[in-house]
């Protein structure tokens, strides 16, 4: 009798309630999970668009009483945690609904963890840091990119350093998701490409990462297809209800995956990249692409084979040799059809930034389920590349 083994993984996701309209349930799960006045964390964009003031509406509903803590960078700051961390003890909360992109759902983390642990956010950079668990938090995503409402991540910025810092632990899932497209009605074309291309190298990275599993592959697949087919509908016509639909479904089905296999060296790159010069982190991500799937490759073949289907390419239809550059091109004609096929230099990265953004990248927790090792001299080379 023959057995086979299977290694052991973990799956971790909070409640997701999806759909159109699910925005307007905050207030009744909010009170279900026992809050009586919550800090709303968003951003001057999210509010200018409209969002928190449905959330305000569902919340009055159940006699949620809330207060706004808008704050918060496209790139949030450690400053700005603790900032709001002083409003919600001020204001007495008792939980957290964070409400906009990454940037709200990050720092609204940041939040829970020093409320709950009493340190700098600072010092739980890396993975398992967290003791204790953090206040309830639930997430109303606005944009189809980040998946900081289903994931273990939380990105802060240490401008002392210049450095984006990852904080990786299931203590920071939050506790529901309310996955509502309707919300990306607000995003212009720039946006969408943005979180597009972030949710789209999720898919990738959580495929080939060696933390990979049958039940992430099945969400990262999906997401990287769903993305593909729809990116660039939505970017051309944001009104474009079904294709936003589809955008919205493959970053939450990205971040199911990713979330529970981590990322790689794009992400790893990326955080240096955004902790230097500040600019969105889809546009690092897209940057960056091509160049780290170039050199992973040979890694994992067969995985990239399998991504290379899910975009029509047909790769068993090709020799062995060309598969690698089918693909390449195919990254290549999506970041100029996205309007981010920048070089490094058009950010104004100088060629005497590398060493410092290399460092940096190979320290990145992202680094470790790369597919394949890389040395800091590797590194430098992939950013001379994007350069």
């Amino acid at each position: 009798m023959t057995t086979t083994s299977t290694e052991l993984r973990k799956f971790v996701a909070p409640e997701i309630v999806y759909g159109p309209g699910a925005r307007c349930l905050v207030g009744r799960y909010t009170r279900n999970l026992g809050a009586t006045r919550v800090l709303v964390v968003s951003d001057p964009g999210v509010v200018l668009a409209g969002w928190p003031r449905e959330v305000f509406s569902s919340l009055e509903q159940e006699g949620v009483r809330y207060h706004l803590f808008p704050d918060v960078s496209p790139n949030p700051r450690a400053q700005e945690v603790h900032r709001g961390v002083q409003v919600y003890l001020q204001e007495h909360c008792d939980a957290i609904v964070a409400v906009g992109g990454g940037s709200p759902m990050d720092c609204a983390k940041g939040i829970g963890i020093v409320l709950a642990n009493k340190e700098n956010i600072l010092t739980f950079e890396g993975v398992d840091r967290i003791a204790r668990p953090i206040p309830p938090l639930v997430c109303v995503p606005t944009t189809a990119g980040s998946s900081a409402d289903v994931s273990q991540f939380a990105i802060i910025t240490d401008t002392s350093r210049r450095l984006k810092i990852s904080i990786i632990s299931k203590a920071i899932v939050p506790d529901v998701s309310f996955v509502d497209y309707d919300t990306t009605r607000t995003l212009t074309p720039f946006l969408i490409a943005c979180c597009g291309m972030d949710a789209f190298v999720h898919g990738i990275e959580a495929f080939v990462s060696n933390a990979h599993s049958k039940l992430t592959d099945v969400y990262a697949l999906a997401a990287i297809s769903l993305i593909w087919n729809n990116l660039r509908a939505a970017m051309e016509s944001p009104p474009n209800e079904a294709a936003r639909h589809q955008l919205m479904e493959g970053s939450l089905e990205a971040g199911l995956a990713f979330s529970n296999t981590s990322l790689g060296a794009v992400h790893a790159m990326a955080h240096a990249l955004g902790g230097l010069i500040d600019n969105p982190h889809g546009e690092a991500n897209t940057l960056l692409i091509d160049h780290v799937v170039a050199f992973n490759y040979e890694a994992a073949p067969e995985r990239f084979d399998l991504i290379a289907e899910k975009l029509g390419l047909e790769p068993t239809r090709l020799a062995p040799s060309r598969r690698k550059e089918a693909l390449l091109s195919a990254l290549r004609q999506l970041k100029h059809s996205s309007g981010l096929a920048l070089r490094l230099r058009d950010k104004g990265v100088s060629r005497s930034d590398i060493p410092f953004l290399a460092r940096n990248a190979l320290a990145d927790p992202c680094m470790v389920t790369n597919p394949r090792r890389l040395t800091l001299r590797d590194v430098e080379v992939l950013y001379e590349q994007a350069y």
